[in-house]
């Protein structure tokens, strides 16, 4: 006698769940099939048909166009939520595993951080971390945030330090110091000894302030046009230590985050509190969601915070959780 139980539709590609998911993640990642399928190594349409046949099987769709890029629509970004660790924990497998293995005795980290995290901020932890762990070849790679995010993303590197303003959905940000802001002034300028300091005092004069690309210059933009008061930039120059130079020869002011103020600054600036205007800036640890930290990686972070793993920014298990 003749079964007539109807039969569950069969995809070819549930023999190995891991490609099509593979190629989802990157595709969500990259937000284009074309780059998924150079990163994987496929070609386009191989890409394709898996993303089709996993459409099929959720019974929903998972990419919607915006411009030129593919974005994940709430279903699909729900599914990159689920399947990211998932995909990264087995291509990452064997590594982790080594990395278990040999501990903290060898390896290599890489950390993405801009020029003022490096010069002010990581120096203690850096020669703390280089003492407890010889052996692992640490990597700083001078970038700014925005890059420092791609690098992320390209796996380029293990974690950044840094400050950030917003944060992409693909990333977790964990604040750990803030500073404030500030208004730098030569010692015997106008603005140094005014009784009552206002916004609108401070755009009188030429700023100094890093390209338009760093964060900095982007803050100082939003809360001079939220409070409707023009400014002029004098100058725009990259690096703290040239902006303050640069404010103690008289060439303009400047508002920079208390982070690069040393010692040595204190007799050729001087300084009024911005904190009435400006937010405090934050710097901490940014990573990819999903992502594995190694051992080494573990390490460093716990130098800039011992008590960060107990809060709820990662697991036990070394994966972000936001």
């Amino acid at each position: 006698m003749q079964d007539k139980t109807p039969l569950t539709p069969r995809f070819s590609y549930k023999s190995d769940r891991l490609k099509p998911l593979r190629a989802f993640c990157q595709t969500v990642r990259l937000g284009s099939v074309s780059r998924a399928a150079e990163a994987l190594f496929v070609s386009q349409p191989a890409i394709t048909l898996q993303l089709q046949a996993l459409e099929r099987e959720m019974g929903v769709g998972l990419f919607e166009r915006s411009g030129r890029r593919l974005t994940p629509t709430r279903e699909g970004q729900l599914l990159y939520e689920l399947a990211q660790p998932l995909v990264e924990g087995l291509d990452g497998l064997e590594s982790v595993f080594k990395d278990k293995v040999a501990g903290l005795d060898a390896g290599e980290l890489n950390i993405a951080a801009n020029s003022s995290t490096i010069l002010y901020l990581l120096p203690r932890i850096v020669e703390h971390f280089r003492a407890e762990h010889p052996d692992v070849r640490l990597t700083l790679h001078n970038a700014i945030t925005a890059d420092g995010t791609d690098l992320l993303r390209a796996d380029a590197v293990d974690l950044a330090v840094g400050s950030m303003m917003d944060v992409p959905a693909d990333l977790s940000y964990a604040p750990i110091y803030r500073f404030e802001p500030l208004l730098i002034t030569p010692p015997d300028h106008p603005l140094a000894t005014k009784t009552k300091l206002e916004l609108a005092d401070i755009s009188r004069y030429g700023l100094i302030l890093p390209p338009k690309r760093q964060i900095t210059y982007r803050l100082v933009d939003l809360v001079f046009q939220q409070h409707r008061v023009p400014y002029t930039v004098a100058l725009e120059v990259g690096g703290w230590e040239v902006i303050k130079q640069y404010v103690a020869m008289g060439m303009g002011v400047s508002i920079v985050s208390s982070i690069c103020l040393t010692d040595a600054d204190r007799g050729r600036l001087a300084t009024r509190s911005l904190k009435e205007w400006f937010p405090s800036r934050s710097y901490g640890v940014i990573v990819r969601k999903g992502k594995y930290l190694s051992p080494q990686a573990r390490a460093f972070v716990e130098l800039i915070q011992p008590d960060l793993f107990t809060r709820r920014d990662y697991d036990d298990s070394g994966h972000s959780e936001r």
